[in-house]
């Protein structure tokens, strides 16, 4: 029994009015950093798994090909030739040796036989089994195309988010290396202050510890670089290299503002729903031909040519004209297990396909709003931690000057730089977080394959 797919959805995201939709434009426009362009324009050109969606097209767009082939009359041409023997006691042996042949007609022995004609065979699509199987390669052809464009967001997204964490990245490094230096002048203050007696050797070594500890984290964050490079070059279907890229001026990139626009508008912009559509559609249409098993099928065979013994008497007209006429019906009436078999799995892949098409929606819409969510609440995030950057950097100068006057111990100096990095690395990490909820939100809405 065929199951109907439930469409509804919310007529809105929590309490957006928005109707203008960021989907809509061009990944070209939505993306403004060049060097990011030029990426995603080199891997829609070389990305591996992308061209293997391509031949998956092509493949379902010959599978309409031999679908729409099987409804039309199949016509070829014969040529034959060759002899028999037949053996003597036997009835056709027997009935030839009793005919009445006149001196010198005798039948040739061994018998030669020579064919060239035209033959023809055509099913009848009666209960249109033929025809709604070629509906459905249809709709499967046009899902692989939604397929290639789920694959074109998926690609955009996934790069867009590798290189802005390269950018994060690169401004991570630079405030560790920064932080070296703020570090390695405290312990050159240290060593002074050990020597003037007013700290002990504790200090000095707590402090060079910090220093290696800091330096060590440079190379976590280089083998994080080369990791991330690659994980582009891979996308990009090219060896290892640099990747190109304007890490300056990261801290202070603004997101865009994006428009969710309305929950409907994810039926048209989101591939991944359109293709659970065309799935769905081919389903419906695969139960129609599997009931359509049951029922009678009708063929019809024809030929015409010219056959005879002798090749000067192969184009005598009538005498050597052959020419047959056959039209058969054909029912399943005992042991019809693997029809029914057939019928009931396409019935549940059906019903599958609806569940599959219902949860997709599902899923999209959730993605939605979790995007928007996050981006209002990285805004928020965002500002706080940069006042407490702000705040950390200020009591760098301010413990080493209560040091100094002796007024603050070395450990208040220590855990003011050791905060005021980790401070740094949050904001720049919210940074990347920002840059990736712009990205996943135009993914969520559909954006990108257009």
């Amino acid at each position: 029994m065929e199951k109907t797919e439930d469409k509804a959805i919310p007529t809105r995201y929590s309490n957006s009015q928005d109707s203008i939709n960021s989907a809509t434009v061009q990944w070209k426009e939505y993306f403004t950093d060049p060097y990011l362009n030029a990426l995603i324009d080199t891997a829609l050109e070389n990305n591996q798994e992308l061209n293997i969606t391509l031949q998956e097209i092509e493949v379902a767009r010959n599978e309409i090909r031999a679908r729409k082939g099987e409804y039309l009359p199949f016509v070829g041409v014969r040529g034959a030739a060759g002899f028999e023997k037949v053996g003597r006691y036997t009835s056709r042996g027997a009935s030839e040796a009793t005919t009445d042949i006149k001196p010198g007609k005798e039948m040739p022995e061994p018998l030669p036989d020579y064919l060239l004609g035209a033959y023809a065979t055509w099913e009848v699509d009666i209960w249109k089994k033929l025809h709604n199987a070629k509906k459905a390669a249809i709709s499967k052809y046009l899902s692989t195309v939604e397929g290639k464009n789920f694959v074109i967001t998926n690609l955009i997204a996934e790069i867009a988010n590798a290189y802005y964490e390269l950018l994060a990245l690169d401004n991570q490094l630079d405030i560790v290396r920064k932080n070296m230096d703020i570090q390695s002048n405290a312990l050159e203050i240290m060593k002074l202050q050990k020597t003037a007696t007013r700290v002990t050797e504790l200090a000095v070594r707590r402090f060079q510890a910090e220093v290696f500890n800091t330096k060590s984290l440079q190379y976590d964050i280089q083998q994080e670089i080369t990791e991330t490079e690659n994980k582009i070059n891979f996308l990009l279907a090219r060896y290892p290299q640099p990747i190109p890229r304007n890490s300056k001026n990261f801290e202070n990139a603004v997101p865009p503002v994006v428009h969710a626009g309305i929950p409907s508008q994810l039926l048209a912009n989101r591939p991944d729903i359109k293709q659970a559509e065309m799935d769905l559609a081919a389903s419906k249409l695969d139960v129609k031909v599997a009931k359509a098993s049951f029922y009678p099928s009708l063929g019809i065979s024809a030929s015409i040519g010219y056959q005879a013994f002798n090749p000067r008497y192969l184009i005598n007209t009538p005498e050597s004209l052959a020419y047959s006429l056959v039209g058969d019906l054909v029912a399943p009436l005992v042991n019809r297990n693997a029809i029914k078999a057939t019928y009931y799995s396409a019935n549940a892949e059906q019903i599958q396909a609806v569940y599959h098409y219902e949860q997709t929606i599902l899923n999209a819409y959730v993605e939605v709003v979790n995007q928007l969510n996050k981006i209002n609440n990285l805004e928020q995030r965002y500002d706080l931690k940069a006042k407490q950057v702000e705040a950390l950097t200020q009591s760098i100068d301010i413990s080493n000057s209560l040091f100094s006057s002796a007024r603050a111990d070395y450990m208040e100096v220590l855990l003011t730089q050791r905060d005021a990095l980790e401070s740094k690395f949050e904001l720049i990490e919210t940074k990347r977080q920002q840059m990736n909820a712009l990205v996943n939100i135009y993914q969520a809405l559909g954006g990108g394959w257009n």
